[in-house]
C-alpha cells in the first residue's frame, strides 16, 4: 500500500521534495486534478481513489470513458511501471479495489435512483433548462403537490400534476400568480425529451441510500463507487446535475463533524466543465455553497476538468491539493488559461511554473498539496506513481462477477411503483367523471278509474284538471334535471 503509518496517500516522486503524501487529515479541503486530454488524469484519479480506499475512506467517482473501471481488478505492471516504481523506491504488488459498480441507467451498474420531490424545481429546472418564468411555474407545481398530498416520485407524477395545474389554472393562478398554459406546455415537451434520453429509470423508487456510498469492507478499505457515465455524458445536463444533487444530499443528511481524521467520504467529479457551463446565478451560488461548506461534513471533493479556468474563481478559490498535468497554449484563450493555473500555485523559486506545466510529459505533473497547518505547499514538479490496480477498463464478464458479489446487490435492482401523484389523479379523474347513479322513486299506487256519467267518459273538467297537473309536473321535472347536472358541472 503507498501509504504512511496515518494512511496518507502517496501521490508521486517530488523533483525537490521527496515523495509527496496527500495528507488525510486535510483531505477534506478538496482539490483539483487538471490537464489536457492524454497527459494522465485518469490515472491519478484513480491512484487518489484507490490509495483513500487503502486507508479506510470510500469513494464516488463518475467514470467517463470507462478506464476507471480498472481499480476494480490487480494490475498487471509492464517494465516501464516497475522502474517507474523502483525509481521511487516503491514495491509495485498487484491489488484491486474494493469496487461497487453504479449506473444511472441500470446497464453497467446498480441504478441509482431518485425521487422528484428530492431532486426539486430548482435542479430539474437546471436539468430541462427552464427559463425564469418556466422555473416559476414549476415551483408553483411543486407547491400545489405537497398541498395536496401528492407524491412527486417518477416523470409520469410530475407529468400528471403539470397537466391538474394547466386543467385548474384559474384558481392556482389566483393563489400564487399566473400560471401560463403556454409554459407547462414547453415544460411537458422538455420532460419528454429527457424521458427519451432514459431519464424515465433514474427518477422513482427505491431512492439511492447516502450510507450505501459510505461502506468499508471486513478489511477496513473504503469502497470505491463507480459511476458508469460513457452513456450519460451524452447527456451533459442530467450528468452535472445528477453529482450536484448527490452532493446537496450528502450536505443535508451528514452531521457537521468539523476537520476528522480522515474524510467521511471523497467525491471525484470528472469533466467538471459540465457542471458550471451555462449555469445560471442562482445554481453558481448553491454550488459555491455546497462546496464552501460540505468539507464539515466530512466530505472532500475533488474537480478534474481540463484547464483550472473552466471552474469559477468562487470554487477554485476552496479548491487546497492541487494536481496540474500538462497543458497547451495554441491559442490566445490557451494561453489566458495558462497562466490562470501557474497564478493558482505558491510559486517555487527553482522553476518558471507557466514554462513548466507546457514542458510536462505523460504521467507528470506540478504538485501542491496543504500540509499540517492547512497551507498550500510549494509547488513541485512530480512523477505520478503507478496504480497497483489495472490501467484499462474492466470487461464486462468482470464487472458482471463483481456485481454479483456486490454488499448491494438486490437493494436497487428492481423497480418499485407505489401510489403516488399519477394515480392519485387518475383516481380522482375517473370518480368524477363517472355518471351518477339514477333516482329511484317508489311508483304511484294505481287507483280504479272514475267512469263519467257520460257512458265512461271523463268530464271536462277532471280532463283539464288533469293537463294542468301533467304541465306543472314537466316543468317541475326540468327543473330537478337541470339543477342535478348544474350540480355535477360545478364538481
Amino acid at each position: 500500500m503507498a501509504t504512511t503509518e496515518n494512511g496518507d496517500v502517496l501521490v508521486g516522486l517530488g523533483e525537490g521534495a521527496g515523495q509527496l503524501f496527500l495528507r488525510l487529515d486535510r483531505a477534506n479541503r478538496h482539490g483539483l486534478v487538471a490537464g489536457a486530454t492524454g497527459t494522465g488524469k485518469t490515472v491519478t484519479l484513480q491512484i487518489l481513489a484507490q490509495g483513500l480506499s487503502d486507508a479506510g475512506v470510500p469513494v464516488f467517482a463518475a467514470d467517463v470513458k470507462g478506464d476507471l473501471s480498472g481499480v476494480a481488478m490487480a494490475g498487471s505492471p509492464n517494465e516501464k511501471l516497475l522502474a517507474r516504481a523502483a525509481r521511487m523506491g516503491l514495491d509495485l504488488t498487484p491489488l484491486a479495489a474494493p469496487t461497487v459498480f453504479w449506473d444511472l441507467f441500470g446497464e453497467q451498474g446498480h441504478p441509482i435512483r431518485a425521487t422528484m420531490s428530492e431532486m426539486g424545481p430548482l435542479l430539474l429546472s437546471r436539468m430541462l433548462e427552464l427559463n425564469d418564468v418556466q422555473e416559476g411555474v414549476l415551483t408553483v407545481a411543486f407547491r400545489v403537490a405537497d398541498e395536496e398530498g401528492l407524491l412527486l416520485l417518477d416523470l409520469k407524477d410530475l407529468q400528471a400534476v403539470l397537466g391538474y395545474v394547466g386543467e385548474n389554472a384559474a384558481d392556482i393562478s389566483a393563489r400564487y400568480g399566473a400560471v401560463a398554459k403556454a409554459s407547462l406546455a414547453a415544460i411537458r415537451r422538455k420532460l419528454l425529451v429527457l424521458e427519451d434520453q432514459g431519464a424515465a429509470s433514474f427518477f422513482g423508487e427505491p431512492a439511492l441510500a447516502l450510507s450505501d456510498l459510505m461502506r468499508v469492507d471486513g478489511s477496513g478499505r473504503g469502497h470505491v463507487n463507480i459511476l458508469a457515465a460513457d452513456r450519460l455524458i451524452n447527456s451533459p445536463r442530467l450528468y452535472a446535475t445528477f453529482l450536484l444533487w448527490l452532493l446537496s444530499e450528502l450536505f443535508e443528511e451528514l452531521p457537521e463533524v468539523g476537520d476528522p481524521e480522515k474524510p467521511r467520504l471523497a467525491f471525484f467529479f470528472d469533466e467538471a466543465h459540465l457542471l458550471f457551463r451555462d449555469a445560471p446565478r442562482g445554481l453558481l451560488e448553491k454550488v459555491e455553497q455546497v462546496v464552501r461548506l460540505i468539507r464539515s461534513k466530512g466530505v472532500g471533493v475533488y474537480f478534474v476538468t481540463q484547464n483550472p479556468a473552466d471552474i469559477p474563481d468562487s470554487v477554485l478559490g476552496q479548491l487546497g491539493n492541487r494536481i496540474q498535468h500538462a497543458l497547451r497554449a495554441y491559442t490566445p484563450a490557451d494561453q489566458k488559461g495558462l497562466r490562470a493555473a501557474a497564478q493558482s500555485f505558491r510559486a517555487n523559486p527553482a522553476f518558471d511554473t507557466a514554462e513548466a506545466i507546457q514542458g510536462l510529459g505523460v504521467g507528470e505533473a506540478l504538485v501542491s498539496l496543504l500540509d499540517e497547518k492547512g497551507a498550500p505547499c510549494v509547488v513541485e514538479k512530480t512523477l505520478i506513481r503507478p496504480p497497483a490496480s489495472r490501467l484499462g477498463p474492466a470487461t464486462p464478464a468482470e464487472r458482471s462477477a463483481l456485481m454479483a458479489q456486490s454488499p448491494v446487490r438486490g437493494l436497487y435492482d428492481e423497480a418499485r411503483d407505489r401510489e403516488s401523484a399519477h394515480e392519485r389523479l387518475q383516481a380522482r379523474a375517473e370518480t368524477q367523471a363517472a355518471p351518477a347513479p339514477p333516482v329511484k322513486t317508489a311508483p304511484a299506487p294505481r287507483t280504479p278509474a272514475r267512469r263519467s256519467s257520460g257512458g265512461g267518459r271523463q268530464g271536462l273538467g277532471e280532463a283539464f284538471t288533469k293537463s294542468v297537473l301533467r304541465t306543472v309536473g314537466s316543468q317541475i321535472g326540468r327543473e330537478i334535471v337541470r339543477g342535478m347536472l348544474g350540480g355535477l358541472r360545478r364538481r
